[in-house]
């Protein structure tokens, strides 16, 4: 998934950690709510300016740091 148009980084908002749309709403806060046991459906209500796509693409932004972290190590 092409994450690039979804997740952005911008310095003055919320300490340039990577958002949603430009949103005030955090990939780590997806993510911490997924860890949490919430499913895409609970998120979706809670947030009705989110998409399903945002929350893929969260995903798929953590995993391509992961895998960047580990091909670093090696």
């Amino acid at each position: 998934m092409n994450y690039q148009n979804i997740i952005t980084i911008e310095p003055g908002k919320r300490s340039g950690k990577p958002c949603i749309r430009g949103m005030r709403i955090t990939v780590y806060d997806i993510l911490e709510y997924l860890a949490g046991g919430m499913t895409e459906t609970e998120i979706l209500e809670d947030f009705s300016e989110l998409t399903s796509e945002d929350i893929k693409a969260c995903l798929a932004f953590a995993a391509d740091r992961e895998k960047k972290l580990f091909i670093s190590s090696l």
